[in-house]
């Protein structure tokens, strides 16, 4: 088994997690922040699919600059979401499918403008970067959900709110 089937692996119980996570969410809350810091319910959940998406689109590209290479999401509702989790999906695989090993131990630099933020394999990139990230983020999703009383799944083990 080679990296390639390690992502696949990866990227399916990761978008499997995401995708029970939308399941429980619906447009009522979109707006809802925490925080006058937080992002919105939306803001947030739109980021974690934008994420998921970056296996395809940033990692394509040797030199990923926010300056140049990035417009942020302005999805506007749930199903969408999921719609675009699920077409993400299906274009990460067939990514991941078109690239060797040696693919992913290339060199990968994320920048804003002339500045360097990180710069590591591709492979670092996608666990680091996208993975990582994404993870995190679908954490806090989590809180802002038990926040407003809606019903957590399981994603690493049982939850409280399913039985």
């Amino acid at each position: 088994m080679g990296i390639k089937a390690g992502l696949l692996a990866e990227i399916k119980h990761e978008t499997h997690n995401t995708r029970r996570v939308l399941d429980n969410l619906n447009d009522e809350h979109w707006d809802y922040k925490p925080h006058e810091k937080s992002m919105t319910l939306g803001q947030l959940a739109s980021h974690i699919v934008e994420l998921h998406n970056w296996t395809h689109l940033a990692v394509t590209k040797d030199v990923f600059d926010f300056h140049t290479d990035y417009t942020p999401p302005k999805t506007a509702d749930v199903e969408t979401l999921k719609t675009e989790l699920e077409s993400g999906l299906q274009k990460n695989n067939e990514f991941i499918n078109s690239k060797t090993d040696d693919f992913w131990l290339t060199n990968w630099i994320l920048k804003a403008g002339t500045h360097t933020l990180s710069e590591m394999p591709k492979l670092g990139a996608f666990r680091y970067i996208i993975t990582n990230h994404l993870i995190h983020h679908r954490g806090q999703l989590t809180v802002y959900m038990r926040m407003l009383n809606i019903p957590l799944p399981g994603i690493y083990g049982p939850s409280a709110d399913e039985k």
